[in-house]
């Protein structure tokens, strides 16, 4: 029942916070976003303590919950950029390592949790396409009329550490054959994940998608992607 409610009000306060960020930039939408991201370490946490009910030691949980904390802080800064476009890059590259601590807590949590011997192959193949995507994407800037400047270098290890997520938790879920619900969550929110931070490349390094559908998307596919990891731990 606590989990339902937690869900609920995350997804009220995500129309909300979509709602006063169409209307403007302001402290007011930063301070809304913060509540909704509020919710999906809620859920983590809930999913921890339920573990925890049952005597089961899950170290697992911990790195899961301290990755969501990281969004939670990517986020705040993140908008606060708009907020403060003085400081834009000052909060931009405290977002990006945010995010990027997130992903390093994401995948430790599932190696700790999930990886064997057998699935050693799943998972260095995983990390070899993360880095080969990474780099072919940041060197498809130019025909996706995109211009990372000097950000290009952090643009690159964030999307080895991105795309890392989404291939290690579908390579462990295809080596345990799909059977893993926590797994295939985890996965379902790596793919949501990887959607919203394409769509955000855009904005950031872009022209002309600062439009109402580019922050609809963006939001409606994050923020699913992060209450999707936070209910795994429900399942471990």
């Amino acid at each position: 029942m606590i989990f339902v409610i937690l869900i609920v009000c995350g997804a009220a306060a995500l129309l909300w916070y979509v709602h006063e960020k169409i209307k403007a930039y302001s402290v007011r939408a930063v301070l809304i976003k913060a509540v909704v991201s509020f919710f999906f370490v809620a859920v983590g946490v809930f999913g921890l303590h339920a573990l925890s009910v049952y005597g089961e030691t899950n170290p697992v949980g911990v790195l899961i919950v301290l990755g969501l904390v990281c969004g939670l802080l990517g986020d705040i800064w993140l908008d606060l950029k708009y907020v403060f476009p003085e400081k834009d890059r000052v909060f931009t590259y405290a977002g990006f390592g945010a995010f990027g601590v997130g992903h390093v807590f994401y995948i430790g949590g599932m190696l700790v949790k999930y990886y064997t011997a057998d699935a050693y192959f799943y998972v260095l193949v995983a990390f070899i396409l993360a880095i080969v995507v990474s780099i072919g994407n940041a060197a498809l800037e130019k025909p996706m009329k995109l211009s990372y400047g000097d950000m290009k270098l952090t643009v690159i290890i964030y999307g080895i550490l991105l795309f890392a997520t989404l291939f290690v938790s579908g390579a462990l879920a295809l080596a345990y054959g799909w059977r893993e619900v926590a797994l295939n969550l985890l996965f379902a929110g790596a793919v949501l994940f990887t959607a919203s931070d394409l769509v955000l490349s855009k904005t950031y390094f872009g022209e002309g998608h600062e439009r109402p559908i580019d922050f609809i998307l963006n939001y409606f596919t994050y923020y699913p992607a992060q209450f999707l990891i936070a209910s795994s731990l429900m399942f471990m």
